[in-house]
């Protein structure tokens, strides 16, 4: 995982999906349940925010994909920005845990975001104990990949970056270590985002302030700020994603390279923000294929 890579995708691809046509396909209301195996929902704590969908396949499992939706840690977008995804890599054989977890606006922020992915990553380790032991007994936890978009893919890369957190810190000592990580359009360098106003503002409510006022929850939070990671990393991002520019990918994956971990780009060009959380586009063909090549 040395060079970057470029997918050609075509511009079609990347003007597929606006805003309100990525909620419409993602909502699944009580008339419209997911196609495949039903998700059963595992709470990870008592905030109606602190749970996640568990979905197993309907034959072997062949690894578990944690997934990490989107939408600048705000509370206004939820995990149902994930369920369409975790039908699709059900469909293949794979376990998925689609986390919600509480956003800024819905008592989130620092430090509850980032201890909640940590409690919700971590729950996939005793789940025999909190009454899901069949469940548990499907899953190799040798065989974890996170999977996240925007967001979602600082949160995923965050978690891998676990292990090396000082004692003490959010996330510190983890129970369950990730094979790898998927990050589609991550915001990965929080410092540069707040800076250059991605998500206008998003980085300073999640971090309760600006790079020079609160420096340390920076470094604590940040990927680019954790590396090395020890954990291979894709990165899948579209040249032309205005919410989060793809410079925030480039910036991790030559950081990540020069500090000896395992980084990858695939560069999407004409692609778009959301390419890569629509089952049906290309580019989400190339997020899927980066979780199989972790998986191994």
């Amino acid at each position: 995982m040395s060079r970057p890579r470029v997918v050609s995708l075509g511009l079609a691809a990347g003007r597929l999906l606006a805003l309100p046509a990525v909620l419409a396909a993602c909502a699944v209301g009580p008339g419209a349940p997911p196609a495949g195996p039903a998700p059963l929902r595992v709470p990870y704590g008592p905030h109606p925010s602190q749970f996640g969908e568990l979905t197993l396949p309907a034959g072997p499992v062949r690894g578990v994909v944690v997934i990490l939706h989107g939408g600048f840690w705000r509370n206004r977008f939820g995990l149902e920005l994930g369920r369409p995804l975790a039908a699709a890599l059900v469909g293949t054989g794979l376990a998925t845990w689609n986390v919600e977890y509480r956003r800024v606006g819905g008592d989130g922020g620092w430090t509850a975001t980032f201890d909640d992915v940590a409690a919700a990553l971590d729950l996939l380790a005793v789940l025999d104990t909190v009454g899901h032991r069949q469940a548990a007994a499907h899953l190799d936890l040798d065989r974890v990949v996170a999977l996240g978009h925007s967001a979602g893919g600082h949160l995923a890369v965050w978690l891998a970056a676990r292990p090396g957190l000082p004692a003490g810190a959010p996330g510190a000592d983890p129970r369950v270590r990730l094979r790898g990580v998927v990050s589609q359009a991550g915001v990965l360098d929080l410092v540069g985002a707040a800076e250059r106003g991605v998500g206008a503002g998003a980085v300073q409510d999640l971090l309760g302030g600006a790079p020079g006022v609160v420096p340390q929850r920076y470094a604590l939070a940040s990927p680019v700020a954790r590396l090395p990671i020890g954990v291979p990393t894709i990165c899948v991002h579209g040249t032309d994603d205005t919410r989060v520019p793809i410079r925030q990918s480039e910036r991790f994956t030559t950081a990540a390279r020069a500090a000896g971990d395992r980084a990858e780009l695939i560069t999407l060009p004409g692609v778009d923000h959301f390419a890569v959380i629509d089952p049906s586009t290309a580019a989400w063909a190339q997020c899927r294929h980066a979780v199989e090549r972790l998986l191994g």
